[in-house]
């Protein structure tokens, strides 16, 4: 009888698991991945183009005093043109930003309330991705130094 019991826990041993956790007889499907091996071409090219050929051109507005220049007027154009594409305001520091296409070359000026509009070229051609310019204004009617 004792081993009559034996050969039943045994048997119970290997017939439980079976039960429990059935196998399957087809392979498990694999799962799948959020990041495919190799992207799409669209996908691609929208992550990486967005900003690809961007320059960004940013600087820094001094009063004659040394003073940071809020407010100062920020204009850009590429060279040779009449009209100015890019504007912007120097913030509470004097401070500005403005992103352009890389690859031509632009002139950046620069005026404000009682200063002389002062002018800039920048040189978008090379492979360097940035250019920081500093603006000593200089009142109007003053002679430049």
């Amino acid at each position: 009888m004792r081993g009559h019991r034996m050969l039943t826990a045994v048997a119970m041993l290997l017939f439980f698991p079976v039960m429990i956790f059935p196998q399957d007889s087809q392979p498990a499907q694999p799962v799948p991945s959020t990041q495919s091996a190799q992207p799409d071409s669209t996908s691609k090219k929208k992550q990486g183009s967005r900003h690809q050929h961007d320059f960004l051109i940013k600087g820094t507005v001094f009063t004659q005093e040394g003073l940071s220049f809020a407010g100062a007027q920020i204009q850009i154009r590429k060279a040779g043109q009449k009209s100015y594409r890019w504007r912007d305001v120097a913030n509470s520091r004097g401070e500005f930003a403005i992103r352009v296409v890389q690859g031509t070359q632009y002139e950046v000026s620069v005026s404000g309330k009682g200063s002389r509009e002062q002018k800039k070229t920048v040189d978008t051609t090379g492979s360097e991705r940035v250019e920081e310019l500093v603006f000593h204004m200089e009142r109007e009617g003053s002679k430049p130094s």
